[in-house]
């Protein structure tokens, strides 16, 4: 039998070798052979030797933390250094063999990504065990000792055993096979058993079925985009991930496949690549490797998915660093994600280049029957895309960079990946003259508001570079991520993201989701305006300063040079500058107040701006991520829409406690015809005016019912899905006594439930009435099935025999992946959004527990809590209370305040501390 010897990878860094080389070195294991040990001692020897390997590669590339090409090479070669010496085990100690037959020959391959020669630290082995007939009982005990020998090394061997004819069959049969020995690679054995399979496999299977091949991997990508998500998702995997590695893998294996070429390199020679995209291929495939190499260095295991606390730990291997008021994380997820953009651009070129000779053409009789939209002049369909006819005449005039994605827009056509390359290159002539000209103004605005679906034109846009040459202030935010829980999409995704909600609102497609921002447009608004705010909203991202602050301050430059007039310039810088206001509004105030109304309206000032901005927070909330949006959010933004509106309509004198007081009662009564009167009258009379403004009609129906039948000392419930909130309502009466707040939503977090609103309000007669709406740990309303045992838990809790502070500190634990988030403490006191409390504002760390920690600290300081509002984002909670002291007075002390504030700041401390154990 022939046996080759292995070839270390030539790298720049020859050092990440020397340790794996070690194994063989001075005739080392030659000589361990020769003393004939048992396998133990082999193993342990081996075991020595990919330690000091292993550390070896891992020790130069932390020195050097981008360094992943000799890495992966370094670590493919410790790997086929380990093989060998398990295979040469196998046959000359365990299972001698000095005169084999001819069917006893053996030839081992790597295949898969080890057969490309590139491995992270933990990536798989894939072996393949060739023999010309059927396995013979020696080569079958040479392959099972091998094998148990790497598994000794605790490698993730994926292994086969097949003849030639074997491979052609299966391969045949399922591409992920035949994928697999396209880039098979000799490592030992038979030399003509190997290149009789190498032959055998262009000849036989490869050859003509190119169409075949590349339409499998197309249909494979898409699958795995499917699965994985699209690129802008906010925890990526970085192997499978749109733009990850496998699309790399991807454009090189098609290459391979129709062009027989060995390295990516070789495929610019072929036109496929220019020199630019290659480099560009390269530098993306480096720092995927890079990010993947460090993953499973810090993780000690194969991970793939870019965690949040991974992308920290990474970041920081890699050598990023704070700066400019954003995180070292957010520098390195930035950098990320325009790699991964870029791999989507080169996959579109590649393909495109492949199209005409290797690509399905539409059925006959469509491309008949199909209706060809009329190009204009200086245009060309190629494929059903536009191409540019002749590129000189193009660039000519610096516009036709901008009509290009209003003619795709006019077409529906995508634009041809020649005339991207084109555009890509050139956005040098997008300069000051250009952007300030009407007609370039008019084209940009017209891709916004004419077409009906802006957001393809402005994606493509921002992925070529041109949105931020044609507006250079939005280039800090391309593929800038936001560092949190909340946000599901690089800000710029965001943004686009936004502008396609309103595009679908004005389409009509989620009126019966939306019914207030969809009658306001239909109503009419200044399209423009709305649309350009959106556009710009979060312009200033990514600074030190208040980004909406910051983004007013950027609209007075970008706006006149979008040509906008000076009304509309001050209009949408004040969009941008109270684009939060809304939302915070109406998630981390009561709304029921009406002074909260009266204070939004005074903001606001006219129906006009209340309109603009409504839609707009609408479309923010839901550019956030897809299950942003809620019932529960849904119902707030309409409640405040709706009053604010009546209020700027009416006056301020429509929204009195006792009218609204006066009207509640009468709903009541009407709720209640069947109650004697005397009843209907102590009830309407027992219950102060907030408790009339602050709850629907269907809860006082409720506590009317618990009130009614209460017995002596006892608490009663009532346990409600409320569908219109995403929610489920829970509400209890009590007799009233210190503390009764604290008690319930320790009971609350005892049974695993979040409080996403919760009001209490006494009664004359001595009871507490308190609703609580709570959901479950994914956001859901309970189930009506579940409610019984929420119930009972609830019951226990209440009654004592649970000590709900020491049950919960096994509940209260903040998950791994999680930790990474810094999210400072801020409390604030204020007395004026309030006529009769002092609203208390924590905006802090969320984790379980939390809300029964700062209602419990709050009581023990004889506070009274009349409601808490709670806003979630992600990671971040925003627990608002509307509090007073025990003699019915806010706070107004500031020596109070400062000693209510460091109360709460230690129970905080303290559960965090708990949290992270």
């Amino acid at each position: 039998m022939s046996d080759t010897a292995i070839q270390a990878p030539k790298t720049p860094d020859e050092h990440l070798i020397c340790a794996a080389s070690d194994i063989f070195d001075g005739g080392a294991f030659d000589a361990l052979l020769d003393t004939k040990p048992e396998r133990a001692a082999i193993v342990s020897h081996l075991k020595e030797a990919q330690k000091a390997g292993r550390a070896a590669i891992a020790s130069a590339f932390r020195a050097d933390p981008f360094a992943s090409r000799p890495t992966t090479q370094a670590y493919a070669f410790l790997t086929d250094c380990l093989v060998h010496a398990a295979l040469r085990t196998a046959q000359t100690l365990m299972h001698p063999n000095p005169n084999p037959t001819n069917g006893e020959r053996l030839a081992l391959l790597a295949v898969g990504g080890y057969g490309r020669g590139e491995m992270a630290p933990f990536s798989d082995v894939d072996l393949l065990f060739l023999t010309p007939y059927k396995i013979t009982p020696w080569a079958e005990s040479v392959i099972e000792t091998t094998l148990y020998i790497l598994w000794d090394l605790k490698l993730k061997v994926g292994h086969s055993s097949r003849t030639v004819r074997d491979c052609l069959r299966l391969g045949g049969e399922d591409f992920t096979i035949r994928t697999a020995m396209l880039e098979h690679r000799f490592l030992f054995g038979d030399t003509a058993l190997a290149k009789e399979l190498d032959t055998k496999l262009r000849t036989d299977l490869f050859n003509g079925t190119e169409r075949d091949f590349i339409e499998a991997k197309l249909a494979e990508r898409d699958a795995r985009h499917v699965r994985q998500g699209q690129r802008y998702v906010v925890e990526p995997n970085v192997k499978e991930g749109k733009g990850g590695l496998r699309d790399l893998q991807s454009l090189f294996w098609i290459g391979k496949y129709i062009h027989k070429v060995q390295d990516a390199a070789d495929l610019v020679p072929l036109g496929l690549f220019t020199d630019d995209e290659f480099d560009a291929f390269v530098a993306a495939e480096d720092f995927l490797w890079a990010t993947r190499c460090h993953m499973h260095l810090i993780s000690g295991r194969a991970t793939e998915q870019l965690t949040f606390d991974l992308q920290v730990a990474v970041a920081d291997d890699m050598r990023y660093e704070d700066k400019d008021g954003r995180r070292a994380v957010e520098w390195f997820m930035q950098d990320y994600f325009l790699h991964a953009t870029e791999v989507g651009d080169l996959t579109r070129i590649f393909l495109t280049k492949l199209e005409a000779t290797h690509i399905k053409a539409e059925p006959l009789l469509e491309r008949l029957f199909k209706r060809k939209p009329r190009i204009k002049h200086g245009y060309q369909v190629i494929h059903n895309r536009i191409a540019i006819a002749d590129d000189n005449a193009f660039l000519e005039d610096k516009l036709n960079l901008l009509r290009i994605f209003e003619e795709a827009l006019r077409t529906g056509m995508l634009i041809h990946p020649d005339a991207m390359r084109l555009i890509k290159s050139h956005l040098n002539l997008i300069d000051d003259d250009m952007r300030t000209t009407p007609e370039a103004q008019r084209i940009f605005l017209d891709l916004l508001l004419k077409h009906g679906n802006p957001e393809r034109a402005l994606r493509r846009m921002n992925e070529l570079g041109v949105l931020s040459a044609f507006i250079p202030e939005f280039e800090p935010i391309v593929a800038m991520m936001q560092f949190n829980m909340y946000h599901s999409y690089t800000v710029d995704e965001h943004i686009i993201q936004c502008i396609a909600q309103l595009a679908m609102i004005e389409r009509d497609e989620l009126e019966e989701d939306l019914p207030v921002a969809s009658s306001i447009l239909k109503e009419g608004v200044n399209r423009k305006v709305l649309y350009v705010a959106l556009l710009l909203h979060d312009i200033g991202k990514g600074r030190s300063e208040d980004h909406s602050i910051l983004g007013a301050h950027m609209v007075r430059k970008i706006a006149p040079r979008l040509g906008l007039k000076q009304d509309d310039i001050d209009t949408v810088e004040w969009l941008v500058r109270y684009h939060l206001l809304m939302s915070d509004m109406a998630q981390k105030r009561d709304i029921a107040d009406p002074r909260t109304v009266r204070d939004f309206a005074k903001a606001v000032q006219t129906v006009k701006r209340l309109d603009l901005l409504c839609v707009l927070t609408v479309c923010d909330i839901r550019g956030v991520g897809p299950t942003t949006w809620n019932n529960w959010k849904a119902v707030l933004i309409r409640a405040l829409y709706r009053q604010t509106r009546r209020a700027l309509e009416d006056g301020m004198e429509a929204l009195t406690r006792e009218g609204r007081g006066t009207e509640a009662k009468k709903t009541l009564r009407a709720e209640l015809a069947d109650w004697p009167r005397k009843d209907l009258q102590t009830e309407t009379a027992r219950h102060y005016d907030p408790y009339w403004q602050g709850l629907h009609v269907t809860a006082h129906v409720v506590f009317a019912n618990l009130l009614r039948d209460i017995g002596e000392n006892e608490i009663a419930m009532d346990l409600h899905p409320d569908e219109d909130r995403d929610a489920t309502r829970a509400c209890f009466v009590m007799p009233d006594h210190p503390g009764i707040f604290a008690r319930l939503t320790g009971a609350l977090a005892l049974v695993g439930a979040n409080v996403v609103d919760a009001r209490s309000y006494t009664t004359s007669d001595g009871y507490v009435t308190d609703a609580f709406w709570i959901q479950d740990a994914d956001g859901n309303p309970y189930e009506a099935s579940r409610l019984p045992r929420l119930r009972k838990m609830i019951e226990r809790t209440l009654a004592g025999e649970v000590i709900t502070r020491e049950a919960i500190k096994d509940r209260d634990k903040v998950k791994k992946r999680e930790k990474a988030f810094r999210v400072p403490t801020h409390i604030t006191f204020d007395n004026d959004g309030s006529d009769i409390y002092t609203i208390i504002e924590v905006d802090t760390r969320d984790r379980p527990g939390l809300l029964h920690d700062l209602t419990r600290t709050l009581a023990a300081s004889n506070v009274y809590i009349a409601n808490a509002v709670i806003a979630t984002y992600g990671e971040q909670v925003v627990d608002t209370f509307y509090v007073k002291d025990m003699f019915g007075l806010k706070y107004y002390s500031e020596a109070k305040q400062r000693t209510l504030e460091k109360k709460l700041r230690a129970a905080i401390a303290e559960g965090a501390e708990r949290a992270a154990q």
